[in-house]
């Protein structure tokens, strides 16, 4: 079983437009053609790297490498010469798409129409895409994702031809982000329209819902806080914007708060997953969000900052590094098995002889078993011997009125062996801020330290640099 599947049965069904870039659309006959024409152009490579926007070709591209037999390849086009040019360096004999190269792949690829596509091993077990991870703690990793984990996120989750119509969805996360890709993917199936925003900006991210009549859409967290920064408190006047999933990364309770009054009578979706899991493993639908928003009790609200159930076909476990089951309401690792997850860098598989991943996230289950995420593992800080996630100080501090953002982190130290400094962007009195944490939690987890900047390093979906803060504030002594 292959992705390619997806656009055939798209063609098969009508063809009305599917997918749209700056005042252009595409046919899903007219995306068939140019993908069997680009893949007589790939055709004998190792891969096809894309170094582009969101753009007509981009479709044609990852069709074309499906028919032509070879991985696609986004990467992330922002990053600087010498870091593009290592990528790279990793797939010799590959075909280097740059953005000049776009506009040529969709008016003509200087090929033939591939013919030889219906002799390819459509097994399912050969790579679709290879994603690098954003690389927040680490170097980037190459995930492989193989045609049978994409087409089982599809299979599992969504009905085909289920969207009416009038249904468009605009996608305004990089290319080079898994959501990129499943986004085009399942809404091909769906039929739903795809709508591209080139580069983000909230103003014009507003305005195209109103233009282009949009009923879908999915952000990452900062993304989200500036379409709430742009609208100051009114209404988004979207009324035809029936759902808005946002995820990525940890989303601070104040932006959604006010994300769902700017959006009243839009449904709201969390999703979580990871490149390796190909896309969603566990989302909180709109009926959770509203639920949560409008409760009293404290236990339901705070379900706003969850990440909801597993999709079908998704087992979750928490457990401790020994590898036990923890107790509803303790925090663990976070473990994933199903049809969908890949877990696979470069040949090399992580998943245990069960087939569990070990996302190295940490979680938790409430008593509803609603499953909540406070960060990564490998933020946990260790102070006096006592693990501490960030996520649950950054929470607190994200209360106080004078902060905006909010990110915790450990340097080392001789006493303790690391001590809390809370990076933060607003303004206050620092003691005054410890006093804050201090009163809401135990002074264990009070920051030692408060420090002020302008903004925080983050990637270009949103994910936090916390290495750029830990070298940044280790060199100033803070």
């Amino acid at each position: 079983m292959n992705i390619n599947m997806i656009l055939d049965m798209a063609s098969a069904a009508d063809d009305r437009a599917v997918v749209t870039a700056a005042g252009r659309s595409l046919t899903a006959s007219e995306l068939s053609a140019l993908a069997r024409r680009a893949a007589g152009r790939f055709r004998g490579c190792s891969a096809v790297l894309y170094l582009g926007v969101n753009h007509l070709a981009y479709p044609v591209a990852l069709f074309g490498s499906v028919l032509a037999g070879v991985p696609f390849v986004p990467l992330n086009y922002r990053l600087g010469a010498d870091q593009l040019g290592a990528l790279v360096d990793r797939h010799p004999g590959a075909l280097v798409l740059r953005p000049e190269d776009l506009d040529g792949l969709v008016e003509a690829t200087g090929g033939q129409d591939d013919t030889q596509a219906a002799d390819l091993d459509w097994d399912g077990e050969s790579v679709a895409v290879i994603i690098y991870t954003s690389g927040t703690t680490s170097a980037p990793k190459a995930a492989l994702l193989r045609h049978r984990h994409l087409m089982a996120y599809v299979l599992n989750t969504l009905e085909f031809g289920s969207a009416a119509e009038s249904d468009a969805t605009l996608v305004s996360v990089p290319p080079y982000h898994i959501a990129g890709l499943t986004n085009l993917l399942s809404n091909l199936y769906t039929g739903r329209r795809i709508v591209y925003l080139t580069a983000f900006d909230a103003q014009e991210w507003l305005e195209t819902v109103r233009a282009e009549s949009v009923t879908h859409a999915m952000l990452v967290p900062t993304m989200l806080a500036r379409i709430v920064d742009a609208v100051d408190g009114a209404d988004a006047r979207t009324p035809s914007l029936r759902s808005l999933a946002y995820g990525g990364s940890r989303t601070p309770r104040p932006v959604l708060e006010r994300a769902l009054r700017a959006f009243p009578d839009t449904g709201f979706v969390n999703a979580y997953g990871l490149t390796e899991t190909a896309s969603s493993i566990a989302v909180l639908g709109p009926d959770d969000h509203r639920t949560a928003f409008e409760s009293d009790d404290p236990a339901v609200r705070d379900r706003l900052g969850s990440v909801g159930h597993a999709l079908p076909g998704i087992e979750v476990q928490i457990r401790t590094e020994a590898g036990e089951l923890v107790a509803p309401g303790e925090t663990g690792l976070v473990f994933a098995r199903g049809t969908q997850i890949s877990g696979e860098y470069g040949g090399r598989s992580v998943l245990d002889a069960e087939g569990w991943f070990p996302t190295r996230d940490l979680g938790r289950f409430d008593a509803g078993e609603y499953l909540f995420i406070e960060g990564r593992a490998d933020d946990t800080i260790i102070r006096g011997g006592e693990n501490i996630a960030p996520a649950e100080i950054e929470d607190v501090l994200l209360e106080h009125p004078g902060i905006t953002e909010a990110a915790v982190i450990g340097v080392p130290d001789p006493e303790w062996g690391q001590r809390l400094v809370a990076v933060v962007v607003g303004a206050g009195d620092p003691e005054e801020i410890k006093r804050w944490v201090k009163a809401r939690l135990r002074s264990s987890k009070t920051p030692d330290a408060i420090v002020f900047r302008p903004d925080l390093p983050k990637t270009e979906t949103g994910k936090l640099l916390r290495r750029n803060l830990v070298t940044e504030v280790e060199s100033s002594n803070a």
